[in-house]
């Protein structure tokens, strides 16, 4: 059994798999558009790839930010990759709010007020339609 947890699962709810990476839903409770461009094969830092699948990773990356803009018309996107807990690449792609419980703080941070649980009701409720359109999206992508 591996060790790493992003070789071991999906790490998340799989919207999409392409040949060298998968894009999953994560489950953070306070941020329920909260992406993530995982590597498929093990490797720790970017520049372990080589050039042209550092295109291609970073190609599903920008498609994701951009699904998440369009859908839902965030105030910010937040990019991160920090493998400091996973070491395994991945992306993170986070739509921010100017009212969630955090902003403008990262995610990772302590929350600034409590959060609105009609407005993530909300928000949870076009999450099937917005994995749709995410899938839609990166069906381009190999």
């Amino acid at each position: 059994m591996s060790l790493c947890a992003l070789c071991a699962g999906d790490g998340g709810t799989l919207v999409h798999r392409g040949a060298q990476w998968r894009v999953i839903r994560a489950d953070e409770a306070h941020f329920p558009a909260f992406y993530r461009v995982v590597w498929s094969d093990h490797v720790a830092e970017f520049s372990d790839l080589s050039p042209s699948d550092r295109v291609a990773c970073m190609a599903v990356v920008a498609t994701v930010e951009q699904v998440l803009r369009t859908q839902l018309q965030p105030t910010k996107i937040n990019l991160a990759a920090l493998g400091n807990m996973v070491p395994h690449l991945h992306w993170h792609v986070v739509a921010r709010f100017a009212d969630d419980t955090h902003f403008p703080d990262p995610v990772w941070a302590s929350a600034r007020r409590p959060a609105d649980e009609a407005q993530l009701a909300a928000l949870r409720q076009r999450l099937p339609a917005l994995d749709d359109a995410m899938r839609a999206a990166l069906a381009a992508h190999r």
